[in-house]
């Protein structure tokens, strides 16, 4: 810690090239659309000051609210399914035997593929004509069972529900994994001297000293799902009849399709308010919980 205080003024001059250019191009940017939001502007016009005009557009918006469900739906598979996945897998590898590495690397590869490749190799499998799910059903006898998986209302957010928690299960496996392996191991040996079992470990040890792991794994699958686009977007682009539309499909759409920047943005400050107040209120909860194990 001393040696930081007496080369700060290095470390500064180190950062502050790289710092400069994430204010310029991030830091700015964001605070600017903020300012947007404000303005009625289709992004070649002089900007119009409405005030809370795009707001209350915003607001009264029944797609934006469909939207927002959907997002919600998002983030409750996200946290029930990515973290419990992960926690049971990073148990499971976090003992040393034969493949173990293996069954790693498999399990998080998806998490390193290009979203937009997860997206489009994914709208193959179950492309309800050509794709390997329907295929597979009808050669073993259950062609009842096929479904045009992405082109059902009912179905699609399901569908895309299941290819994110398969894409980032294993970000949380590994998480998860790194905390278990700074639980000391007297402290289980110490209890399997006493007598406790597996599931004793687990509930009154393993998740109590890694908690704060998964406070942070719930505060990314929060973050994450409520700005999700990419996948969602290659996959259904928002259909069918908005069935998978996220609030970031409804600002794409307002802001580059309609040329409404000013809405977009206040779409976008929109979104932050409500991931922000999500984020608070579930760190405040979970935090409570921590307070009683």
């Amino acid at each position: 810690m001393d040696l930081i205080f007496k080369n700060k003024k290095y470390i500064f001059l180190g950062l502050f090239p790289a710092l400069s250019l994430f204010i310029f191009f991030v830091v700015y940017p964001i605070i600017r659309s903020f300012f947007y939001g404000f303005y009625d502007w289709n992004g070649l016009s002089r900007p119009i000051y409405v005030g809370l005009a795009n707001f209350k557009a915003v607001l009264s918006d029944k797609v934006f609210w469909h939207a927002f469900r959907n997002n919600i739906f998002i983030v409750v598979i996200s946290v029930f399914g990515q973290i419990p996945l992960g926690l049971v897998l990073a148990v499971l590898l976090n003992d040393k035997f034969r493949g173990a590495k293996f069954f790693r690397f498999i399990f998080f590869m998806p998490m390193i593929l290009s979203t937009v490749v997860v997206g489009l190799l994914w709208s193959t499998i179950l492309n309800s004509q050509v794709g390997i799910v329907n295929n597979l059903l009808k050669n073993i006898g259950l062609g009842s069972l096929a479904h045009d998986w992405l082109g059902e209302s009912g179905l699609a957010l399901y569908s895309v529900g299941f290819v994110i928690i398969w894409q980032f299960f294993g970000l949380y496996m590994i998480i998860l994994m790194a905390a278990l392996q700074n639980i000391p191991k007297e402290v289980f040996e110490s209890a399997e001297l006493d007598g406790a079992g597996g599931l004793t470990k687990l509930f009154h040890i393993t998740l109590p000293m890694i908690w704060s792991s998964i406070m942070a794994s719930v505060v990314l699958c929060i973050a994450g799902g409520m700005k999700t686009f990419d996948l969602v977007f290659t996959m259904t682009q928002g259909g069918p009849a908005h069935s998978t539309d996220l609030m970031a499909i409804y600002m794409y759409n307002k802001t580059f399709e309609t040329y409404k920047y000013g809405y977009g943005s206040a779409v976008s400050l929109v979104i932050f308010v409500l991931s922000f107040t999500l984020i608070i209120g579930s760190r405040a909860l979970m935090s409570r919980k921590s307070a009683d194990l």
